[in-house]
C-alpha cells in the first residue's frame, strides 16, 4: 500500500473519521470545524496548528486519492467533507466501524498499545475487552492481502508492544526508524555488556586458577623443607 500521506492529511483524515463517529449530528465537517478539530490541543499528538489553507490543501491531495469528499448538503451554502474509508462510497477499504476507531487513534496520536487504543476510543468504539482490540488489529494486520498497521518492536521494560499504521507519513517513518535504530542499539550495548562481563569472569578465574596453582606448590616446597 502506498498512500505515502504526510502528517497534515493524515490528521484531517483522522478527524474526519473521529468526528463521524463520536459527533455524528455535526458530521460531514465544514472547513473551519475540520480545521478547530485538527488543531485540537487534547487527545492529539504532535498538537498542530494549521491555517484553513493547510487544510484545504490536504483535502485536495486526499480527495485526489479517494480518500474524502466534498458534500454538498441540501439548503446549505457551505461545502462540507467526509471521508470515504466506509460505506457505500468507495469499496477501496471496506473498513468496519471498528477498525476505522482503531485507525484514527493511530492517525491523531501515533503508536499506541492494544490497552491505549481501547481505552481512547471508548467514545467511538466500545470495544468488549483487550482481546477485541487485539482481533481488530490483527484484522487491519492482513485485510483481503493487505497490511495497514504493523507491531513494533518491544520497548525496554514495557509488557505490551505498540501498533502503527502504515498509510505515511514520512516524518512518522523517520521517528520509527530512529526509534527501531535505538532499540538495536540498545540491545548491542547490552550484548557488549554481557560479553564484557564474561570476559572479566573468564579472567578473575585464570586469576584464581594460577594463586591455588602457586599455593599448591608453595605448600610442597614446606612440606619438603620440614621433611
Amino acid at each position: 500500500m502506498e498512500l505515502n500521506l504526510n502528517l497534515s492529511q493524515l490528521r484531517v483524515l483522522g478527524c474526519l473519521i473521529e468526528k463521524q463517529l463520536t459527533t455524528p449530528e455535526y458530521y460531514p465537517l465544514t472547513l473551519s470545524s475540520l480545521t478547530n478539530a485538527c488543531n485540537q490541543k487534547s487527545n492529539r499528538e504532535p498538537v498542530m496548528s494549521l491555517s484553513e489553507s493547510d487544510v484545504l490543501d490536504a483535502i485536495k491531495v486526499l480527495e485526489g486519492k479517494y480518500l474524502v469528499r466534498e458534500k454538498q448538503l441540501p439548503g446549505s451554502r457551505v461545502a462540507k467533507y467526509e471521508h470515504k474509508l466506509t460505506g457505500t462510497l468507495t469499496d477501496q477499504f471496506g473498513f468496519k466501524d471498528s477498525e476505522i476507531a482503531v485507525l484514527s487513534i493511530l492517525f491523531l496520536r501515533g503508536p499506541q498499545t492494544p490497552g491505549e487504543i481501547r481505552t481512547r476510543t471508548q467514545r467511538a468504539c466500545d470495544f468488549a475487552d483487550i482481546h477485541a482490540v487485539d482481533q481488530v488489529l490483527n484484522n487491519l494486520t492482513d485485510k483481503n492481502g493487505t497490511q495497514y498497521v504493523k507491531a513494533l518492536s518491544r520497548q525496554p521494560g514495557k509488557r505490551e508492544i505498540r501498533y502503527c499504521h502504515l498509510f505515511g507519513s514520512d516524518e512518522l517513518n523517520n521517528d520509527l526508524r530512529d526509534e527501531e535504530v535505538n532499540e538495536s542499539t540498545l540491545s548491542n550495548e547490552s550484548t557488549d555488556t554481557k560479553t564484557h562481563t564474561q570476559q572479566e569472569f573468564e579472567e578473575l578465574r585464570n586469576e584464581v586458577t594460577q594463586i591455588r596453582n602457586e599455593l599448591d606448590t608453595l605448600k610442597a616446597q614446606m612440606a619438603q623443607l620440614i621433611n
